[in-house]
Parts: structure tokens; C-alpha cells; sequence
């Protein structure tokens, strides 16, 4: 995107510095890497970075609307509601596509966002060594709002720990040791002092939570959670694990209910040139004419699973639920990642950090997935190279 820094860094790559770039990221956790690592970072410069957060922040203006909350409240499904909502979600990611626009220009189109967590305490280490191996100048950086790597371990430890003893506060996950980002788990244990915990794990006394922690029955009174309700419907053989809907003495970081209320739930409420036009199903007055500008997306998936891409009308009327279905105006990725071969699109994720107190969550740090199937995701790459995970650095 910045095309002296590309040009610079494609000329100097070599497959010996990217296997060692690699070997540097799985020095971590040995064996924990298991996603696909991009050749590349992303250059951004200032004034696509600020798109980005003038969206963000229109975004924000909905979500801290007194009227959000009624607004979201059929977007949590009745089976997965967990009693004591917060006031906000304490993490945001939102997920913008660099996309051309109909004057053929560069420009965000917001695909995603997520009121729940993602690769935040991996990102920390993986952008600084990915900055070493790209001869990063010195003005770009990955992170937002004047953070750097001590400030926004800082930021997230406060967050997820506060003044709770590290041994009442858990990460919790579903098999957290099959899970391809469980390198994250692992240098969040490492940033925080706080132990994973499987959810097959738990057990309750009452209205507390316990785990085993090294033999000793220890209370849980925070969870940072990773848990995804809808991934968890979907395992087997789990009749016996503890009920989360049930009303547990727990504090949530962040509450699962942040994880459908801001989503593609949020998105037919937004109006923002950066954010794609999208209608609820059950709520769309005709069926467009122009189909093939569009993308039906089931409300409660993940990982980009249900989703169709070409959309016909038979596939509007095989839908047995409309009301929860978007149709969000397609958007049209850039090959703007220049590469050996053909070119990646790309994706930036910005992280949005909430402390209790504040008024707004803050930019604080990001990551970047390439591609150059239809779809971002290593479903959509099989056998390609420079795509997978990445890290954008934007000019300052």
C-alpha cells in the first residue's frame, strides 16, 4: 500500500530470512504455531489509517447509544445469554478489507467486528519481531493512540487482571490445546500470570466457579473469555460441563453477550461510506435486482462458515429463518499486496481496548490476514504462498 516500502521489501526478501522469521515466531511456544505466517506486514499510510478510525469511531457512536442495548437484545440467542451484562464490552476488533472503490481507489470497507478478543498478547511479540525482520523505519508502528509494546501489555494486563489475585483469574476455552490460536494462550499466560482452563474443567460449588489449579480447588472471580457459544454448540459429548447460562459470583472480560451484541448483528444499524450497506433478511422490503453485488451471511456463525458468496434468489428463499440472515453489499477486495506470483488481498483487524471507566474504547494495536482465494482464511489458501497471519504498520 505505501509502494517504495513494498518495492523495498520485496527486493530484499529471501525465502532464508522468511524461514528464519518463522523459526523466531515459533521459538515462543515450540509446536503452538498453527496457522500459517504471511512473508509479508502491511504498510499503510496516514490517510487510510484515519478512514479506518473515522469509521471506528462512527461505530462507537452507536454501540455507547442509550439505545444499543434494545437495539441488540434479539441479536443474543435465548440459549447462550449469560446473566450479569456489563456496561461494555471490554475488547472490540473490527475487521476492515482494503477494497477498491468505484472510482477504482484504495479505501477500508468494514467486513467484520467482534465484541470479544482476539490474538491480543500474541500480537505483542509477533509484531515486534515481524518489525525486525521488515527493517521497519522508525516512523511506523503497529500500535494506535501513542501505545507501544510496554504500555499496551500494560493496558491489556489492567483490563483482564486488575486488582484480582492472578490465581482467581482464568483464560477459558473449549479444548484450548486443539485450537489453531492457542499460541495466543499461551503468551497471554506469559504476559498475565493467569493459567488457560479448559471449560470441561470447571466445576461449581454453589455460585462459584473452581478450577484445579496444580491440585489446589481454587475460586474463579474473573474470566477472560475466549469461549465461542457458537463453536461450543457445535462439539459433542459435552452433556456434563458447566451450564454458563446459570447464575455463577463471576466477572466476565468480556461478557459473552459483547460477542453477539456487537457483530454482524450491529452492522444494518451503522451508516458510514466505509461500512457496506447490509438489511436484516426477514426485514428486506424486495429482493435486489443486481444479486450478484451481494454476500448472505448467517447472524450466528463464525469463522466464516454458512457464508454465500454468489447469491441467487433461491438461495433468499431456501433461507427457514430470514430473521437471523444479513445480505451485505458485496465489496471488492484489492490485489494490492504485490507478490512473486499474483497479488494478496488483505485484511486489517484494528483492536479497540475498553478499561471500565472510560467513556470510549481506544485504538490501541491491530492484525492483518493476506489472501488470494475469495474469501480471507486458510480454507480459502491451500497451497499459496505470502498469505496467512500478518501485521499491518501504519505510517505516524
Amino acid at each position: 500500500m505505501v509502494p517504495s516500502l513494498r518495492q523495498q521489501f520485496n527486493s530484499h526478501f529471501t525465502k532464508e530470512k522468511y524461514a528464519d522469521y518463522v523459526k523466531q515466531i515459533e521459538a515462543l511456544h515450540p509446536g503452538a504455531l498453527d496457522f500459517r505466517n504471511a512473508e509479508t506486514p502491511v504498510f499503510v499510510p496516514k490517510d487510510f489509517t484515519q478512514k479506518m478510525l473515522e469509521a471506528c469511531e462512527d461505530i462507537i457512536d452507536v454501540i455507547v447509544d442509550e439505545k444499543f442495548m434494545s437495539l441488540t437484545e434479539r441479536g443474543i440467542p435465548a440459549d447462550a445469554k449469560v446473566p450479569h451484562q456489563n456496561g461494555h464490552s471490554h475488547f472490540i476488533a473490527f475487521d476492515f478489507g482494503v477494497c477498491l472503490n468505484d472510482s477504482n481507489e484504495l479505501e477500508p470497507q468494514l467486513i467484520e467486528m467482534q465484541g470479544f478478543p482476539t490474538l491480543f498478547a500474541f500480537q505483542a511479540f509477533h509484531s515486534e519481531i515481524t518489525a525486525a525482520y521488515a527493517n521497519l523505519p522508525d516512523n511506523y508502528s503497529a500500535y494506535l493512540s501513542g501505545y507501544d509494546k510496554e504500555s499496551y501489555l500494560q493496558l491489556f494486563k489492567e483490563i483482564v487482571v486488575g486488582d484480582v489475585p492472578k490465581e482467581n483469574v482464568i483464560l477459558l476455552e473449549i479444548y484450548p490445546e486443539q485450537q489453531k490460536t492457542r499460541i495466543d494462550f499461551y503468551c497471554t499466560e506469559d504476559v498475565l500470570g493467569i493459567q488457560t482452563v479448559c471449560l470441561t474443567k470447571l466445576f461449581a460449588e454453589g455460585k462459584t466457579l473452581y478450577y484445579d489449579n496444580n491440585g489446589v480447588k481454587t475460586p474463579i472471580k474473573r474470566i477472560y473469555n475466549r469461549l465461542i457459544f457458537d463453536d461450543l454448540q457445535k462439539q459433542e459429548g459435552l452433556e456434563s460441563v458447566i451450564d454458563l447460562t446459570k447464575d455463577y459470583d463471576v466477572e466476565w472480560v468480556p461478557h459473552p453477550n459483547w460477542f453477539y451484541r456487537i457483530s454482524k448483528f450491529t452492522l444494518p444499524f451503522i451508516n458510514n461510506p466505509y461500512v457496506p450497506k447490509t438489511y436484516f433478511l426477514n426485514e428486506l422490503k424486495q429482493v435486489p435486482a443486481d444479486l450478484e453485488n451481494y454476500v448472505l451471511k448467517p447472524l450466528f456463525s463464525f469463522a466464516g462458515m454458512g457464508v454465500v458468496i454468489d447469491v441467487t434468489t433461491a438461495d433468499i428463499e431456501a433461507v427457514k429463518d430470514p430473521e437471523n440472515w444479513i445480505l451485505q453489499h458485496k465489496v471488492t477486495y484489492a490485489d494490492v499486496i504485490a507478490t512473486p506470483d499474483e497479488p494478496a488481498k488483505t485484511e486489517i483487524r484494528l483492536f479497540y481496548f475498553w478499561k471500565d471507566g472510560w467513556a470510549r474504547p481506544k485504538a490501541v494495536h491491530n492484525l492483518a490476514r493476506l489472501s488470494k482465494g475469495k474469501m480471507i482464511g486458510t480454507r480459502y489458501n491451500k497451497d499459496k504462498e505470502w498469505v496467512g497471519g500478518s501485521v499491518a504498520f501504519f505510517e505516524k
